[in-house]
């Protein structure tokens, strides 16, 4: 069994090598480079890592679909630029794919923001798949991919290490690209858009779940920003969608 550690990229000179040193324990480290324009691609062959560049196009699906056909793998491993692997979760994964290749790997996610970690609401720890046997696993989705696999998943105990956002002006750079490639996605999948059940409760439904079902006001003023801004989130994707539906004479 061997294991192919894949990050995809883009302008990610300031995370690639920490990520890469989280993972020297796969036996082989792959870089998708989506044409960066800084040092990402110098700073990952420095690391070691195999770098092939590809263009996107805001298709994270695709992405990932050409990575595993570049990986030699034959276990799959894939981590964000923006994540890290503690010598505690590779000591666990190494061990678990030591007498099983049968299965999925899932972990849980810890978000990190700039002032911590975030424990409740939209940045609350999440599960994610990340390992898998190249051979039977294929991703979908242009925005919020979804990795399809049907083997069994088994959930690690170490979390895995996550710094989703820089500072605030890298959050609203990513609030910007995912709002738009979202609006994107549904209008490519034929998702109608109602003012009044997208735009108008929707956005309100979306605060209500993230502040008071999972807790976000546990995180304090945090917690208060974060809920206001997945209202927010929640309707500038819809809003997007409905404008694009308008130009395209769908509305």
């Amino acid at each position: 069994m061997t294991l192919t550690a894949i990050i995809l990229t883009r302008n990610e000179a300031e995370n690639i090598a920490e990520a890469i040193r989280s993972v020297k324990f796969a036996d082989e480290i792959l870089v998708v480079d989506d044409c960066s324009s800084d040092d990402t691609v110098a700073i990952a062959s420095q690391e070691g890592a195999k770098v092939v560049s590809r263009p996107m196009n805001g298709n994270w699906a695709e992405q990932r679909n050409f990575a595993l056909t570049q990986a030699a793998g034959d276990m799959i491993f894939f981590l964000d630029a923006d994540e890290r692997v503690s010598p505690k979760l590779a000591a666990e994964i190494q061990s678990t794919l030591s007498s099983r290749q049968d299965c999925c790997l899932a972990m849980r996610r810890e978000n990190h923001f700039a002032e911590g970690p975030l424990t409740h609401g939209i940045l609350r720890p999440d599960r994610v798949t990340r390992v898998f046997p190249r051979e039977h696993g294929a991703y979908e989705g242009r925005v919020h991919e979804k990795l399809i696999c049907s083997l069994p998943v088994i959930t690690l105990n170490n979390r895995l290490i996550h710094f989703p956002y820089r500072d605030w002006s890298h959050y609203w750079q990513k609030f910007d690209k995912y709002t738009e490639n979202s609006a994107k996605k549904y209008l490519e999948s034929g998702k109608s858009c109602s003012f009044f059940r997208d735009i108008f409760l929707r956005p309100l439904w979306a605060f209500f779940k993230i502040y008071f079902f999972n807790l976000g006001f546990l995180d304090g003023k945090l917690g208060w920003i974060f809920s206001v801004n997945h209202y927010c989130y929640t309707m500038n994707k819809y809003v997007r969608l409905y404008s694009l539906q308008r130009n395209n004479g769908k509305i």
